[in-house]
């Protein structure tokens, strides 16, 4: 990074983090305010878990995830350092307000010792973060490498490492100012897990050494087909929506832009076959959201209940969720899966989710980008659509045609199945990181 490109880089660091005590006395709970929010005396709570909790005899590694996608790419891994590697401790940090509940699951489950925001940034907050956790090595989940961290790192002879390593044709990263931002960074990584041969050759024209790159998977997989094996499908909360017997469709992850297209087409499809049921999943199921989806229920004389009230209930026509956390079990009950974020500038989320459950696809039109969805639909297990029209004929078609919708369903599960191993190789990298 050239001279006035770190100067600015370490301004901007320097804004985020006095706009970190600002934000204390701003109301409201706007994501950014509960990311600044959040980092609010971080350093000190880093501090303080270097002085009591942490064990120097003992290896440590840091791992950070920026968001819950990467954060459940990064979980399989460590259970598997957990549980092959008991003298190592673990630190997990993460970027986005959206992980703070997992990174406490982490930490109440004892699967980390420590769970906390990624600090701001800068050369002190890196030199300090450090300092506290005196981590053996540094692994980034998918592509969030910060350059101040990394320099610092290596400068104390940290190994660096990068899992389920993926850069797409179309990623800013890739752009004069974003090569300019990165680049030393990415060649300061002593060992990178790419998900796939193109990643990889992308990741070494961004400046990741070329001996430092290997081919491991995107450890999603392993985490996607877990789960599934593992949901509570006799517990009360399935038991109870299942008990309907009736058709469903489970949208998840939806923004307005998706629930314009996604509701529409449902009501489409009602009029043909009046017993469909839509379970709503917002990415972001804030009380004002859920509110106006309510609101619209009423409007359209739809039956609507939130979640716990829908448990049980034959009568609901739309669940509406309104917590995170559940729509991984959720997509146990479905007959479709309808994924949001490709109505929407987010991206699509997670496709492989109900795919590990065996249950077809449909997803908005901009895709391009998204590997998983690519596949999907190559294999016949998902389709793209692009308005209320297509989405309502894509909903009817696999409602109407079982045999149809159970070829699409094991075509999905046999994408996920072929992607399996990804997170015993990632963790043999993290391995060797720690060993070294």
């Amino acid at each position: 990074m050239n001279a006035a490109l770190r100067g600015a880089y370490r301004l901007a660091g320097a804004v985020a983090t006095r706009a970190t005590d600002v934000a204390a006395h701003v109301p409201g709970e706007a994501k950014w305010l509960r990311a600044l929010r959040g980092r609010r005396g971080v350093l000190a709570r880093y501090a303080a878990w270097g002085a009591t909790g942490r064990d120097a005899r003992r290896p440590l590694l840091w791992m950070h995830a920026p968001s819950v996608g990467e954060g459940l790419q990064a979980k399989p891994v460590l259970e598997l350092v957990r549980a092959e590697r008991p003298e190592c401790q673990i630190a997990y940090s993460h970027y986005s307000p959206s992980a703070e509940s997992l990174a406490r699951g982490f930490r109440e489950t004892g699967l980390v010792d420590f769970a906390d925001y990624l600090p701001w940034d800068t050369p002190a907050a890196a030199r300090d973060g450090l300092a506290a956790l005196a981590p053996s090595a540094l692994v980034f989940a998918k592509l969030d490498v910060w350059p101040e961290l990394v320099d610092c790192a290596a400068q104390s002879g940290v190994r660096l490492g990068l899992i389920s390593a993926t850069l797409s044709e179309r990623s800013g990263r890739r752009s004069p100012w974003g090569t300019a931002l990165l680049r030393s960074a990415y060649a300061r990584l002593d060992a990178v897990g790419a998900v796939d041969a193109d990643d990889a050759g992308r990741l070494r024209e961004l400046g990741v050494p070329p001996a430092a790159v290997t081919v491991t998977g995107d450890t999603r997989c392993d985490q996607v087909w877990a789960r599934a094996a593992s949901a509570p499908r006799d517990g009360a909360m399935l038991t109870g929506l299942a008990a309907a017997h009736r058709p469903t469709i489970v949208a998840g992850s939806t923004w307005p832009p998706d629930e314009r297209v996604v509701l529409d087409a449902w009501l489409a499809t009602r009029s043909q076959m009046p017993a469909a049921r839509l379970v709503l999943a917002p990415h972001e199921p804030t009380t004002d959201r859920i509110q106006a989806l309510a609101r619209w229920a009423v409007s359209h004389g739809v039956v609507a209940a939130r979640l716990d009230a829908a448990v049980g209930d034959l009568v609901s026509d739309l669940v509406l969720v309104d917590r995170i956390g559940v729509l991984g079990d959720l997509y146990a009950i479905a007959d479709i899966a309808y994924v949001g974020g490709a109505f929407h500038a987010a991206g699509l989320h997670s496709v492989l989710e109900p795919a590990a459950y065996g249950v077809p696809v449909i997803v908005g039109p901009d895709y391009a980008a998204h590997r998983d969805a690519t596949h999907l639909i190559a294999a016949g297990a998902a389709v793209s659509v692009r308005d209320v029209v297509s989405c309502a004929a894509a909903l009817t078609a696999w409602l109407a045609d079982g045999r149809a919708r159970g070829r699409a369903g094991a075509a999905a599960r046999g994408v996920v199945a072929a992607g399996l191993g990804a997170a015993r190789r990632s963790a043999a990298l993290v391995g060797r990181l720690l060993d070294r």
